[in-house]
This record gives structure tokens, sequence and C-alpha cells, in this order.
């Protein structure tokens, strides 16, 4: 026997009540609905016939809520020309734009993951262990740090010094140095210092070129030694604690993402170029989300103009005609130098290079040439006997 169709159910139920007089009730009972969907049916059949009879779509004939299909492009369009940007930055600048109606924050991330413009399984939970810290003023603390991954025409890979305002997340270095050497580190440091002003503190990580404090022994680097000249405080991070500069991680990714570090550049000039430019829109124009979708330059303010203090440094060897004497060592593997049974690192960068010690009764000074590479107190007493320890036989320096 042929299964009737729904269609033909409902119709059967009509003609009951209708060509058979049945009741209302009895007819709802038989076939299990309620008197109120017998009702329906006989009001749907009187006004269209039997093909009324059929299923209907459960579509709502309004959705109050909905997105409206020209905000969804215009969401769209966006999101395709800002990969980066998430729901918070898609509804600010929508704003910006003065779309309406303006949907919310989860209504853009619905129509993200709806549109497959976004992931959602790669949404990854936010570790609640970590302690959020911002001081109160700018130029109370900038973080800085070194990144690398700008790739050049001929193969090399450039760097660089980054750093920002704890407090307002101004951008207050972003300086290009084809290498990662103490010297490049701090001309960066200059250079923000004389633009921005001097900060209270600075935040780095344990890198060398920041700090020698863990050598053995521990060692003044110059970028302490500019730090200590203009009053700042040096401040390190715990060993194996990339939360701790967590700012400057974040202007990293954004560095990443949006500057778009995936590509080659020209040289050193043409990253610079490109990055300065980056740089003036993140501060005046890119609103963070961390401080209230305003800018960083808002918050930053003007800052008054500093005087930054020279870096001391002799540009000449001592007079010979003093109380003192030259030597001549090599400095070991390791960057340390032996005189008169009293080690002294001079630092990695000179592993292997012949240095000359000016010898007094109470100092010890070491040069590369004309460039003087530390002072040292004089821990031994007595005549030094070799003068020439370990070097080849050349010409005497005076």
């Amino acid at each position: 026997m042929r299964e009737l169709s729904v269609k033909e159910q409902r119709y059967q139920a009509v003609l009951a009540v209708i060509a058979e007089g049945e009741t209302v009730t009895a007819v709802a009972a038989r076939f299990g609905v309620s008197r109120q969907t017998v009702h329906a049916w006989l009001a749907r059949y009187e006004s269209g016939g039997l093909e009324e009879l059929g299923d209907r779509s459960h579509r709502p004939v309004s959705c109050p809520h909905q997105m409206p299909v020209e905000v969804e492009v215009v969401l769209a369009e966006m999101r395709r020309v800002h990969p980066s940007w998430g729901p918070k930055r898609l509804v600010f600048e929508m704003s910006r734009r003065g779309v309406v109606p303006l949907p919310s924050e989860s209504a853009v991330y619905r129509a993200l993951v709806r549109l497959a413009l976004v992931d959602p399984e790669a949404r990854r939970p936010r570790d609640r262990k970590w302690r959020r810290w911002e001081r109160g003023t700018p130029m109370e603390l900038w973080q800085m740090d070194v990144v690398g991954g700008f790739v050049l025409a001929d193969g090399t890979r450039a760097k660089v010094l980054t750093g920002i305002d704890d407090h307002s997340r101004f951008c207050v270095s972003a300086y290009v140095m084809p290498r990662e050497t103490s010297r490049h580190v701090c001309d960066g440091l200059s250079l923000a210092m004389r633009r921005w002003g001097i900060p209270g503190e600075i935040l780095t990580d344990n890198g060398k070129v920041f700090t020698g404090r863990f050598n053995q022994p521990p060692a003044e680097v110059l970028f302490d030694r500019i730090c200590r000249e203009n009053g700042i405080t040096h401040r390190l991070t715990q060993p194996r604690s990339p939360t701790t500069t967590g700012k400057i991680e974040r202007f990293h990714r954004s560095m990443r993402a949006e500057f778009r570090t995936d590509r080659t550049f020209k040289d050193v000039a043409a990253v610079q170029a490109e990055l300065d430019e980056w740089v003036q829109d993140y501060n005046t124009n890119r609103p963070h989300q961390a401080i209230g979708m305003a800018t960083p330059a808002e918050r930053f303010g003007r800052q008054p103009a500093a005087t930054v203090t020279p870096l001391q440094r002799p540009t000449a060897r001592p007079n010979t005609h003093g109380n003192g004497v030259w030597v001549a060592r090599r400095a070991s593997a390791v960057g340390v130098v032996c005189v008169n049974w009293q080690q002294v690192s001079v630092g990695i960068a000179a592993a292997g290079r012949d240095i000359d010690v000016w010898v007094t009764d109470d100092v010890l000074q070491f040069f590369d040439g004309d460039h003087l590479l530390r002072t040292e107190k004089r821990t031994t007493g007595g005549t030094i006997r070799k003068k020439r320890a370990s070097i080849p036989t050349r010409a005497a320096d005076n």
C-alpha cells in the first residue's frame, strides 16, 4: 500500500471535517496533532486549495538582527584588504566610515566565519595566568628589543632595533641595522633619545648587545654605559620570560603582519624608508585596542626636547710619558686578555685580535687600535716582565 504524503494526509483531515462532519477535536486526536493545527489546515485550504497544504519555509518573514547585505559586502572588502584586522578593529573602522547600521563585534565574527574569512579552530584561549601591567605616564619606561627577518636583495638579512613607550605604545625606535652589533644598537638608542627624549627606565632582554652583567667576569657594555651616563635605569627580564616584554613582542607581530616582512628589500636604506612610513602611520593613525582604540600619539603627547649626554670615548691613546707602560696581548678565543695574572674580558668581538694595554699602578686600559674597549681596576702588583706575550714580532708601538 502506497504511503500517503504529508499534503495528502492533511487533505484527508480537512475532508473529515468538511465532508464527513467530524469534530475538530476528533480529527486532531486521530491524526496526532493539536486542534490549533487542524484549524490552520482548514484556513489554508480555504485560502488556496490543495496546494496550500504543503510544507512552507520556516524562515522568518523578517530578522531585525540580521546583518544587511550592503554592510556584509563592506565588511568582506575591509577584511580582504586588511587580513590582520579582527572584529573589534573592523567595527571601529566601519564606525569611522559611518556604516549604518553598525554591527556588533559578535555579529562581525559570525559573518567572518560564515564567509570563510576566519578559521574558528585557530583561536587560542587566553592564558589567564599572565598579569597585565602598564606604566602610568609616558616616558617612564621604554621596552626595546632587536628583531630580524628582513631579507635584502644581496641575500643578507637586516635587523631592526625596536622600542615602544610602555604607557602609550608609541614607537620610539625602528632603526634598521645591517648587523646586530653593540655599536649599531647604541647608535639607534642615541637617535631615539635625541628625537623623543630620555626615558626614566629601559627594559630589555639579556642579549649581549644590551648587557654584560651575565658575562664571566661581568662587564659594562656600551648600551649599559649610555644608560648610566644619561641617568636611565636599565632593567632586564628574567631568563626565558618573553611575556615580560610582551608589548614589544606584540609590536613585532603587528609589524610582521602589516608591514609585510615576508618579502625582499633592495637594501638597508629601502627598508628604513618604508619602515619609517609605516611607523608614522602606526603612531598617528592606527588605533590600539589595549588603550581604548586611541592612537599611540594621542597618549604619548608631545614630549619636551632633551639633551643627550654624548658618549665619552677617547679618540687617541693616553700620553705614554706618564707613569704607565704599554704591553701587548692577543685576546683569547672568548675575548679574554691576561696581564700579570689578571684576566679581563674585553668582549667576544675582540677574540683573536691584538690588544694594546696601557698599564698604570691603578688601572688597566685595553685598546683595539685607538678604540678603548675597557678600563679595569688593577688588582695585581709588581713589574710586568712580558711586554709582548702571545704577539708575533712587530715594530714597537712607541
